[in-house]
């Protein structure tokens, strides 16, 4: 029921908290108990909103190919896609006639394809960091770039970055910057970034996968612009394959689209292309119409719901989780100290990468799966470049794991847990979590693990439990 808060001065609207689908779920533990399922990687991807999976079941009777079909179907299903880019404008706060939107499969392909496209004059290059997630660090590995270092507890050297502002003198074309992390939660000062990347005549880019869902985004309108932005659908609540690009409308006029096929061309002769323009230009190929529908009615939702009421949420979990995560014995949270954030100084996403003494991550996970029902990740989170630094590896001890690779020789990798908040996440998820830790710091092990052909960490009893599951589907 929707609650009206009230006040001398204004009454305003809360709507009730957007619900998920599965958030009931039960789920068998090794032993064949039935659980709740504690959804607690948020992170890595996002259950649909139940908004998400009626506004796509509502859509399927109608669904047709896109652009130059004249059947109503088609017209329609052209509509809606069409509809979906000013959804994403006014949900990142980009501005019509000055930005386009382009729609791609995640924010990994909306970043290979700014990495593909944007133009470097000789001497130019582009700046990128080590706190990023490798989409967007691997595409720039391509083209003249460097990589900002970090201050010794994670964050962003801002000194380092107008170093290298001063020292390539206006040939940095662009600033390419994870707006939140995906290890340690903590939102760069994307403001003092882009001012700084203006005054030397560069852009900048947000990885926005992990801020999107969490936080409001302002292209324009508050504070310094940002140039660029890219997100997933699904780290979005909207897990069908879509994503976007949203960038300004002349940034991609010169030179040619990394994909191209149908609808990438105005006219083709036997002796030359006319190309098309605007976002035509980059999205070659059948769309995913069916990803893009629930992309923008999870964005409705959320807006509708306010990102305002969703940080406020996920703020209050985040402060428990981490007083919490704290108290247990043997663990060891990674990142910036969480004091500012305790004591309400500074704002920071749930999401807490740790190890617990004198256990393996990948072991940490397992158990919390298979005996307590909770679901985490465990890894490098593909941010090798961060987590190498939070944890104190050497390039030399990268390098001579790397090499131990390229020798086809074993190699042990180092790495984390994590443990992510989302709009679904309650203090009981918390508590569960903190109470399965609790019990592996104890040496309460209640079951036999061996490794799988993998290379995951199953009990010994009941591997077949899940696959069997997942068969189901399909049968």
């Amino acid at each position: 029921m929707t609650t009206i808060a009230r006040s001398r001065t204004v009454r305003q609207i809360v709507h009730p908290r957007p619900r998920l689908v599965g958030a009931s779920s039960q789920v068998p533990l090794f032993d064949g108990q039935m659980v709740r399922y504690v959804n607690l990687d948020s992170a890595a991807s996002t259950p649909p909103l139940a908004k998400v999976r009626q506004a796509v079941e509502a859509f399927l009777p109608w669904y047709s190919s896109v652009h130059r079909g004249s059947g109503y179907k088609s017209r329609l299903s052209t509509h809606l896609y069409e509809q979906a880019r000013d959804v994403v404008m006014r949900f990142v706060g980009a501005q019509q006639g000055k930005h386009i939107v382009i729609f791609v499969r995640n924010a990994t392909e909306a970043i290979n394809l700014l990495a593909h496209r944007i133009v470097l004059e000789p001497g130019e290059l582009v700046l990128t960091t080590r706190l990023e997630h490798h989409s967007n660090l691997l595409p720039w590995y391509r083209v003249p770039h460097e990589v900002v270092e970090l201050t010794p507890d994670g964050c962003i050297d801002l000194a380092d970055l107008e170093r290298r502002l001063k020292q390539h003198a206006g040939k940095v074309r662009l600033i390419t910057v994870s707006a939140a992390s995906n290890v340690t939660g903590i939102l760069p000062d994307i403001q003092a970034i882009a001012r700084m990347a203006h005054a030397y005549g560069a852009l900048i880019a947000l990885d926005a996968a992990q801020l999107a869902p969490h936080r409001a985004l302002a292209m324009t309108g508050q504070g310094e612009a940002i140039d660029i932005v890219a997100f997933s659908g699904h780290k979005l609540y909207a897990p069908y394959g879509a994503g976007a690009l949203v960038v300004p409308a002349t940034l991609f006029a010169d030179g040619e689209p990394m994909l191209v096929g149908g609808g990438t061309a105005c006219l083709v002769t036997g002796t030359g292309i006319s190309w098309a323009t605007g976002a035509d230009l980059e999205e070659a190929g059948s769309p995913n119409v069916i990803g893009v529908v629930a992309m923008a009615a999870a964005l409705e939702e959320l807006m509708r719901y306010g990102m305002e009421h969703v940080a406020r949420h996920e703020r209050e979990l985040t402060r428990y989780a981490a007083r919490r995560l704290r108290t247990i014995p043997g663990l060891t949270l990674y990142g910036p100290s969480w004091e500012g954030m305790l004591a309400g100084k500074e704002d920071r996403l749930g999401v807490f990468s740790f190890n617990l003494e004198g256990r393996a991550y990948a072991e940490v996970a397992a158990i919390l799966a298979n005996e307590w029902g909770v679901g985490v990740r465990s890894g490098c989170f593909c941010a090798h470049l961060y987590v190498a630094h939070l944890l104190g590896i050497s390039e030399a001890d990268s390098m001579e794991a790397r090499e131990r690779l390229i020798a086809g020789m074993p190699v042990e990798l180092p790495g984390m847990v994590r443990a992510s908040l989302g709009i679904g996440t309650t203090k009981r998820d918390i508590d569960r979590l903190v109470s399965g830790l609790q019990a592996i710091a104890r040496g309460e092990i209640r079951a036999r693990y061996t490794r799988t052909e993998y290379g995951d960490l199953e009990p010994k009893m009941g591997q077949r439990t899940f696959e069997a599951h997942g068969e189901s589907f399909l049968s």
